[in-house]
């Protein structure tokens, strides 16, 4: 093989055809198990409405019963309504596979870590989701709540209408999994970048997500919290398995031949 194929192929597969297909293999079955369970798990309605009822008890009483005022407060700018009813639908797919994309591109020896992170928070979604299936905020016009998804771009799911098919489940918002994803691939890209400035722009993408799942009222800020909280039991998670391949699942910022050179 000539050198500059061979240069080629070290980059665009770093280890190898067989492991590359096996990561998209793993994730692709994982994806659509989540999927799935996700859907085939019987949604209650009433009791996923009481849920959200409770949530809000919870949060007046906590005094940060505030998604509607911002909501509210962001309707006034058209553009930000419909930059932030974009960013839910697409936001978590692109920059999520881009972002896992790019560290097994380039930072092979950190990849692992954070795909046991997804595999672990995938599973604790969906006990949540059985266990607890709530309405989102979107579905509960008394309170000022108005669906900026549908209304911006077409996309509307009717909780009258829909049904919980073998794909979807419209009571799945505890815990918030957008949050979740946005930290468990900003957390490890901001830490292994170069420059600062897109370090401090990994640490505010979990900020804007969480803004923007409460703007388009798909998820109250407990929803937030639960799944910023997912998202460190997975890490946790995660470490603990390193235990077992410390030289493949675990995260470092050393390069394996720096490793070796500082003994």
């Amino acid at each position: 093989m000539p050198t500059r194929a061979r240069f080629l192929q070290a980059r665009l597969l770093p280890s190898g055809w067989l492991d590359a297909l096996r990561q998209v293999s793993l994730f692709a079955a994982a994806y659509l198990a989540y999927r799935l369970v996700r859907g085939l798990v019987e949604g209650d309605g009433s009791a996923a409405f009481a849920h959200a009822r409770d949530l809000i008890s919870l949060e007046r009483t906590l005094h940060v019963f505030v998604e509607p005022s911002i909501q509210a407060w962001a309707s006034g700018s058209h553009f930000l309504m419909v930059l932030s009813s974009w960013l839910y639908v697409n936001a978590q797919t692109t920059m999520t596979i881009g972002a896992l994309v790019y560290l097994y591109l380039r930072h092979t020896r950190n990849f692992y870590f954070v795909r046991n992170m997804f595999m672990i928070a995938m599973a604790i979604a969906l006990v949540g989701y059985a266990v607890f299936p709530t309405a989102p905020p979107r579905f509960m016009p008394e309170w000022g709540f108005f669906d900026s998804v549908a209304n911006f771009t077409g996309m509307h799911v009717d909780h009258k209408s829909a049904s919980l098919t073998a794909v979807t489940n419209i009571y799945a918002a505890v815990p918030s999994m957008h949050v979740a994803f946005a930290l468990m691939i900003s957390w490890p890209l901001a830490r292994l970048v170069r420059w600062r400035i897109v370090s401090v722009l990994w640490l505010l993408y979990p900020l804007l997500i969480t803004f923007v799942i409460v703007v388009t009222a798909n998820h109250f800020i407990v929803d937030a919290v639960l799944g910023a909280l997912t998202a460190g039991a997975s890490a946790y998670g995660a470490s603990w398995l390193a235990r077992a391949r410390p030289h493949v699942w675990c995260f470092s910022r050393v390069a394996p031949a720096q490793l070796t050179a500082s003994g």
